[in-house]
């Protein structure tokens, strides 16, 4: 099962993640649809999105979304919690389960 962190208002991101299914990108949208968090990379010419930050020198990786946890009433819990994600082809995106 693949799994990321959650915590603080962020999605905390391990480099494996990123290099498998999002090679490359430096921002993504955050999107809540049907009760699950999408996580969607932007192409570089784009304007806007959450940029996907480096964490450490392992390549981690973090986007901090508070605004968005805010905006939809999202718990922004302190301690940090693994979620599992998949990858749709459908919506060609990091799909993120929350409780």
């Amino acid at each position: 099962m693949t799994e990321i962190a959650v915590g603080r208002g962020n999605f905390y991101l391990p480099r494996e993640i990123c290099e498998t299914y999002l090679p490359g990108v430096a921002a993504v949208a955050v999107l809540l649809r049907d009760g699950e968090v999408m996580i969607v990379p932007l192409i570089q010419q784009s304007a806007g999105g959450l940029l996907l930050k480096q964490r450490n020198s392992r390549g981690d990786r973090v986007i901090h979304a508070q605004e968005f946890f805010r905006s939809h009433d999202l718990a922004e819990d302190f301690a940090l919690r693994s979620i599992p994600v998949h990858w749709s082809q459908e919506f060609a995106a990091l799909v993120v389960e929350l409780d």
